[in-house]
């Protein structure tokens, strides 16, 4: 089950609010513009939802890249391929993995390679890494004497296509952190990735909020648009008791990048929504393997599925008087159960073209 918030850029920058587009486990794909059909997709039966999930990967695709604060990315990797296939994105950006370096050297998410990666040594939880397709040729920047535990936490990696070079910057800045050391460790390594034939685009968890204008967003917005640098994320990124944020962003340069797609997930894996962005000017060439998954709906995941909803408090949802934030609680929680009782199994396909079905 996939709930997408859409936001159409034109040519021109102008932002295009869209419906929510719902994409059932069944592959079938709603325009809904209330919360009320949302809610009547979510609650078609699982009996009706048996159908095979599959995909046809084309060689020839415009670049997808999906960031998140995941809030601790550990045992997480299953459901966010879950919640991502069949499209995969080619390149994920995590904030607050929360892991040190041995554990996040051995994470493994099915299609991609850790690409680059900042952990904590001193405090807890934090860090920051990116995972690249695995058929993607990249190169690591080592960013390690820019970062600083809370103030930022950095990492980054380039790649190439069709002649372009796109380096991509994922950077973590903790709420209690000095933002003033932020922006001075943020302009060292934009002066160092900067160059006239590399497009930079940055992910990150900045906590500065874009829905409300304040002086810090005039410091950063100053800094960034002296490398042409923009903000993408017009919607909130975390909703919480009583508040909607956009502190989660996505900045790239408008004029080179001006015909992209932008939308918020969510994937109930972290009360920050991610953000998923296309960009259509940018074409790749992968290799057609992405392994395929189907789910599968049996009589015990049908029973799970129906105790864990009936077990449910549901207190976040009935406690709040904002019907945004009631839909979000409830939303996060319904997939989170959801995935649980279906998770996805992996199909291998063998040399004498027998399928065989593995947990993913």
């Amino acid at each position: 089950m996939k709930i997408f918030l859409v936001n159409k850029v034109n040519k021109d920058n102008t932002v295009i609010s869209g419906p929510s587009l719902v994409e059932t486990a069944a592959g079938r794909k709603l325009h809904v513009t209330t919360r009320t059909a949302v809610l009547q997709v979510l609650s078609e039966s699982p009996n009706k939802q048996r159908k095979i999930m599959s995909t046809t990967n084309t060689s020839d695709e415009a670049l997808r890249i999906l960031r998140q604060n995941i809030q601790g990315l550990r045992g997480k990797s299953d459901e966010m391929i879950d919640s991502l296939y069949p499209t995969l994105p080619h390149v994920l950006c995590f904030t607050e993995h929360h892991l040190n370096q041995r554990e996040i050297n051995l994470t493994q998410i099915d299609s991609y390679t850790l690409g680059t990666s900042f952990c904590r040594n001193s405090l807890k939880m934090g860090g920051v890494c990116i995972f690249v397709n695995k058929n993607l040729n990249y190169m690591n920047i080592d960013l390690q004497k820019f970062s600083q535990e809370r103030d930022i936490e950095a990492g980054a990696f380039k790649i190439s296509v069709n002649s372009v070079n796109i380096c991509i910057l994922t950077i973590y800045r903790a709420p209690s952190s000095n933002f003033t050391h932020f922006l001075d460790k943020l302009e060292l390594i934009l002066n160092l990735l900067h160059s006239n034939n590399v497009q930079l685009i940055i992910c990150g968890d900045i906590n500065v909020n874009y829905l409300v204008e304040s002086n810090k967003i005039s410091l950063l917005d100053s800094l960034l648009a002296s490398y042409n640098l923009t903000s993408t994320v017009h919607f909130p990124t975390r909703i919480q008791n009583n508040s909607a944020t956009a502190i989660d962003n996505i900045f790239i340069n408008t004029f080179n990048f001006g015909d992209y797609v932008i939308l918020s997930t969510v994937n109930g894996l972290s009360d920050h929504g991610a953000q998923l962005i296309t960009l259509n000017k940018i074409h790749l060439k992968t290799l057609d393997d992405t392994p395929h998954f189907i789910r599968k709906f049996n009589k015990q995941g049908i029973f799970d599925f129906r105790i864990m909803l009936s077990l449910e408090t549901w207190d976040n949802v009935f406690e709040n008087d904002d019907i945004n934030l009631m839909y979000n609680f409830f939303l996060n929680t319904y997939l989170r159960i959801f995935h649980s009782s279906f998770p996805l199994k992996k199909l291998i396909t063998m040399t004498n073209g027998n399928v065989w079905i593995t947990m993913a």
